[in-house]
């Protein structure tokens, strides 16, 4: 049986951005390993195994759903970057960075998207 999503020009993309989160959730204070770090790293990996998941549905308006569900995961990790700088734990330039890739990785997601639509 063939995997399709290892396929998808996104998905080494896709594991590069997770390892970076987890990195960024490893250097997170130790107070926050049990809250921002784990749903962060919850949130990274919801990406991934929500387009591998959806892939393997039988029409491209499930696989569609799977990417949204994808999207909304991207947002999460956005909303907890801003957690991040807002708490000081992370720098300007290091959101700004991770904002530009998330940023990307949407457009990205929403173009696979729409490529399955038409």
């Amino acid at each position: 049986m063939a995997f399709r999503f290892r396929n998808f020009p996104i998905y080494p993309d896709l594991r590069k951005f997770i390892i970076e989160i987890y990195n960024l959730a490893s250097e997170l204070p130790k107070q926050e390993q049990f809250e921002l770090a784990s749903q962060l790293r919850r949130a990274a990996s919801s990406i991934l195994l929500n387009l591998a998941e959806g892939s393997m549905k039988k029409s491209d308006a499930e696989f569609n759903r799977f990417i949204m569900i994808s999207i909304g995961s991207l947002s999460e990790i956005v909303a907890i970057l801003d957690i991040l700088l807002d708490q000081k734990y992370i720098t300007p330039s290091n959101h700004a960075e991770f904002l530009l890739k998330c940023e990307d990785l949407a457009k990205r997601l929403y173009g696979f998207s729409r490529k399955l639509k038409s």
